[in-house]
């Protein structure tokens, strides 16, 4: 991939991790959180948090 590429894929990564930091905020604000979905997002930002890490070296 190359480095403009990647700098492109990389923000997205990022915006999408960002995104999931939001929706699981928003949700546990709720009176009544939806703890399957927190717990799927939260899933997910970690893949998103590894894919950056192992790019961003």
């Amino acid at each position: 991939m190359n480095t403009e590429k990647q700098d492109k894929h990389l923000q997205a990564l990022k915006e999408k991790h960002h995104a999931l930091d939001v929706m699981i905020e928003e949700e546990m604000a709720r009176p009544a959180p939806n703890e399957i979905s927190i717990q799927e997002w939260k899933k997910q930002k970690l893949k998103l948090k590894e894919e950056i890490t192992a790019l961003e070296k």
